[in-house]
């Protein structure tokens, strides 16, 4: 026993010097250590889309006024005459002032071209302004009212909800739309057979909304029958939200 120990001790001790020496020699001996880095790259996307509707509540209406004459001064005077009345009496009805805005005011020149020469006969002046109304039924009246004045337009009719309602109907449909892209992913991924793990993206695409317009009217004053009152449709108007996932997968 003793024998083999010593033995043992000195192959060691021979082992460890011819290292030393081989080193001191020809260097150390070079080796090399492979990095390798992954990225995990088996992603798992799916979408979800959802759809929610609202009647809506309140309604924008352009109403434009649009007269000619042999003097600037005088057309632009009954222009004004007639906004200023559609105006006054749209705010007996309970229209805020801050809801009627003008969106264009326009004065040119007409001229005539029949004897073959540009001849100047007088000016046109045109005039629009929008409203707001937080009620159809005061749409419909609104209408009543302007072409009554002397509204020769009326055009631009969308039917909106308020921005409360549209937020949280955003809201409601971006939450159905994420529970349907997670329903559709638990089915597929069952019946792939593949394991999901977290989500590690959301995108939106949607928000959005489809009022509904009402194209422009010309109104002709003397064909107009006040006696009919304006009825409009609103319907409902829709808004729509498409969320995709992206999951790990093992």
């Amino acid at each position: 026993m003793l024998n083999q120990l010593k033995v043992s001790f000195f192959t060691i001790i021979f082992a460890l010097l011819s290292f030393f020496i081989f080193t001191k020699i020809f260097g150390p001996i070079p080796f090399s250590v492979n990095s390798i880095n992954t990225n995990k790259q088996n992603l798992f996307t799916v979408s979800g889309t959802a759809e929610v509707t609202a009647v809506p509540d309140t309604a924008m209406i352009s109403l434009g006024v649009n007269k000619t004459g042999p003097t600037v001064d005088g057309v632009k005077q009954d222009v004004n005459k007639i906004i200023n009345q559609i105006s006054e009496d749209l705010k007996r009805q309970g229209v805020d002032e801050k809801d009627i805005k003008t969106t264009n005011f326009s004065v040119n020149p007409d001229y005539d071209y029949t004897i073959g020469k540009q001849t100047p006969r007088g000016y046109s002046v045109s005039a629009n302004i929008e409203v707001k109304l937080k009620s159809i039924d005061k749409a419909n009246k609104a209408i009543d009212i302007a072409t009554k004045d002397g509204a020769t337009q009326v055009g631009g009719v969308q039917f909106v909800v308020n921005e409360d309602t549209q937020r949280k109907l955003e809201n409601q449909a971006r939450k159905e739309a994420i529970q349907k892209a997670k329903d559709k992913a638990s089915d597929i991924a069952q019946a792939a057979g593949i394991h999901l793990g977290r989500i590690v993206d959301v995108q939106e695409n949607g928000g959005d909304t489809n009022p509904r317009p009402y194209y422009g009217l010309a109104v002709d004053q003397k064909q107009a029958q006040p006696e009919e009152p304006t009825k409009l449709n609103p319907g409902e108007n829709k808004v729509m939200s498409t969320v995709s996932l992206s999951y790990e997968t093992y």
